[in-house]
């Protein structure tokens, strides 16, 4: 198979897993902060480093104020879109996206917004946007396809309405089907060495999310385990960050 028939973007946590996924060979990032809680917006800094590091892969950044559900109030609404503009301005090339109604409709009102100052106008450089996970969380996913068809959004990014992509294939399958071409289908969650081929052999799917990250352990010398900064329980004494040799390994496995 031709590479560059294929896309793969690497969920990154931090500017260090940013150069791991430009240093694997993937396309682009979608950066984040808040992993635990599904991806939230990085900071300022953290979004203006990666854009100087970054060279061969495109960044795109999720624009999420929040862990929990995509139903935002017009507050939450405004603080995601002065986040794209400061996206803009540090020269993004793409925004992660999802608004959902109470009853799991997409949004439109919200969304197209959102689309709209993204896109840019006809003065501006148009960012690309992908329309999230939200999309797992839809009452009828082949509606909300055509939403989002109609919104101008570049993607979805779906793990087939199911926990991992490779229980949702079915779904997947579908999607790719329906969407015949208006929209790029982009699997993501639990995408893996072991299983991205499986995927593709199963839906046809040529963009791939996943984080591709091993566990560091710290370097500090005193650490009390007794005392939790987060959740109890929670290990902290490593930091998840992106493997370079992982990125190259799960692209082999589906080219291989």
């Amino acid at each position: 198979m031709n590479r560059n028939d294929f896309k793969f973007e690497i969920c990154a946590n931090s500017v260090e897993s940013c150069l791991a996924a430009q240093e694997g060979g993937a396309n682009r990032v979608e950066l984040c902060a808040g992993i635990p809680e599904g991806g939230t917006t990085p900071s300022y800094g953290e979004i203006k480093i990666a854009r100087k590091l970054l060279h061969q892969t495109k960044l795109h950044v999720i624009i999420r104020p929040r862990g929990g559900d995509f139903l935002y109030t017009p507050l939450e609404i405004e603080r995601m879109e002065e986040d794209i503009r400061l996206c803009r301005e540090l020269g993004v090339d793409g925004v992660v996206i999802g608004c959902l109604t109470e009853d799991g409709e997409v949004d439109m009102e919200a969304n197209r917004r959102l689309v709209e100052l993204a896109k840019g106008g006809n003065e501006q450089k148009p960012m690309s946007v992908t329309f999230h996970r939200a999309f797992d969380r839809a009452a009828n996913p082949q509606k909300a396809l055509e939403d989002i068809i109609s919104l101008g959004c570049d993607r979805i990014l779906t793990s087939g309405q199911q926990p991992k992509a490779v229980e949702g294939i079915t779904l997947l399958s579908e999607l790719k089907k329906a969407a015949a071409g208006r929209i790029i289908l982009l699997a993501g969650c639990g995408v893996n060495e072991d299983n991205i081929r499986t995927i593709f052999d199963a839906t046809g799917i040529h963009e791939y999310h996943f984080s591709a990250r091993v566990n560091v352990p710290s370097k500090m010398k005193l650490l009390n385990t007794n005392v939790y900064m987060g959740t109890e329980g929670a290990d902290e004494s490593n930091s998840p960050v992106t493997s370079a040799e992982r990125v190259k390994q799960t692209i082999a496995n589906l080219l291989g």
